[in-house]
């Protein structure tokens, strides 16, 4: 596995990270047992970047997460987020919180629930529209000095929001939805962490598993899964991302590698301050994703795929309209 500084910490991490959203909830049925063996799968390969949030699973992937690493914590470079609030009846979103005291509170119930004395890196995982993001960032980096938290970091947060909170507090990473399929992020995004010596996280590098290859129809998904409702799943976006797909899974095989581990490689090959965070819940996915780091893509190579899946080749948008007004805030 390779490694990466994160921002300007001097501190190395895995380039590919480990999510384990899917363990507790969205993507269909879960299995505690293989998820386990997941996380110890990651960490024996040396991906130590593991992610996490207190609204998967509305806590209860949190607490997987600690069972797992109770033994292995000082292997694991332990990321979290607070923000997103849900309704534990209906598991609804009940809103978005940057409030100072919110703060406090959910980082200490996160690290109650992960049994740990300090989180690696925490982050807002969306922008409070309102709470201005200089409160936010300045309660959190009272976590920093009590010892709480080591690093911190924003999710889909813009740039004028990023180059405000690094005015505060230093902010060590930025999470958002990167991918051929999810390009939003370059330009000012980019940039504004290329200037600030800020590392991005790209979530969702294989478009929420679409550029595997492996989903042909809907009937491929579990009937829980998310996905079946999400924009670029639907109708004819369906259809029409399903030839882009082809056309990537095409040119893998003539490389010898395979769909996913093209989509994470381009990902990986479009600077040098990104980590792939992947995202499964299975030990043969993680093998196969982990190995896109011995994937070396030509120019020739980055080429072709944009003259196939440029910026904005993709059909419909990557969330549905409520969820889409919190992210780039």
């Amino acid at each position: 596995m390779k490694t990466i500084t994160l921002g300007k910490t001097g501190i190395p991490v895995s380039i590919i990270g480990l999510g384990c959203m899917g363990m507790s909830e969205f993507y269909g049925a879960t299995d505690e047992p293989e998820s386990l063996s997941t996380i110890n799968r990651a960490i024996d390969l040396g991906m130590n970047f593991i992610d996490t949030a207190d609204m998967y699973g509305i806590g209860e992937n949190e607490k997987l997460l600690g069972r797992a690493i109770e033994d292995r914590r000082e292997e694991i470079f332990l990321c979290t987020k607070f923000g997103v609030v849900r309704n534990p009846e209906t598991r609804a979103i009940a809103g978005i919180s940057g409030r100072p005291e919110y703060v406090k509170s959910a980082c200490e119930a996160s690290l109650n629930r992960l049994r740990v004395e300090s989180i690696d890196l925490y982050y807002q995982h969306r922008v409070d529209p309102q709470v201005p993001i200089e409160e936010t960032v300045g309660a959190m980096a009272e976590l920093v000095r009590e010892g709480k938290v080591r690093f911190l970091g924003l999710s889909e947060a813009n740039a004028a929001t990023l180059r405000r909170a690094c005015a505060v507090h230093p902010i060590a990473a930025l999470q958002s939805e990167y991918s051929l399929f999810s390009r939003d992020v370059e330009g000012p995004i980019l940039d504004a962490c290329h200037d600030l010596g800020v590392t991005f996280v790209a979530y969702s590098p294989l478009g929420r598993g679409f550029l595997s290859g492996a989903i042909r129809s809907l009937d491929d998904l579990d009937p829980g899964d998310f996905r079946r409702n999400a924009p670029r799943f639907q109708g004819e976006n369906f259809q029409k991302n399903l030839e882009l797909v082809a056309q990537t899974k095409a040119m893998a095989e003539a490389k010898g590698c395979t769909a996913s581990q093209l989509a994470l490689a381009w990902v990986l090959a479009q600077n040098k301050f990104t980590i792939g965070l992947m995202g499964t819940k299975r030990r043969k996915y993680l093998d196969e994703n982990a190995a896109a780091v011995q994937v070396t893509l030509t120019a020739q190579d980055l080429a072709q795929l944009e003259a196939v899946m440029p910026k904005g080749a993709t059909s419909g948008p990557r969330y549905p309209e409520a969820s889409m007004r919190f992210v780039q805030q």
